[in-house]
This record gives structure tokens, C-alpha cells and sequence, in this order.
């Protein structure tokens, strides 16, 4: 019974890991829109003098 607790810690330890991956790409791309979408306005304020 040990070596089952063993495996189920394992493949939830690993499935968190691997979460926690998706959710630091997904927070990346999202800070990568909002970078952008700063520069269109700061364009935008640029060309129309403000």
C-alpha cells in the first residue's frame, strides 16, 4: 500500500507542476497583449499630439 500512496503523491505532484507551467505561459502571453495594446495607445496619443 506504501508504494501505491507513492505513486498517486507522484502523479499529483506532477500534474501541479504542469499546471502551474500552463498558468506561467498563459500570464506571459497575457502581459505580452497588454504590452502591446500600451504601445497602439501611446502610438495613437503620439500622432494626435496628446
Amino acid at each position: 500500500m506504501h508504494h501505491m500512496a507513492r505513486k498517486i503523491v507522484i502523479i499529483l505532484l506532477s500534474a501541479a507542476f504542469l499546471a502551474g507551467i500552463a498558468g506561467c505561459s498563459t500570464m506571459k502571453g497575457l502581459g505580452q497583449d497588454i504590452k502591446k495594446g500600451g504601445q497602439s495607445l501611446e502610438n495613437s496619443a503620439e500622432r494626435h499630439g496628446g
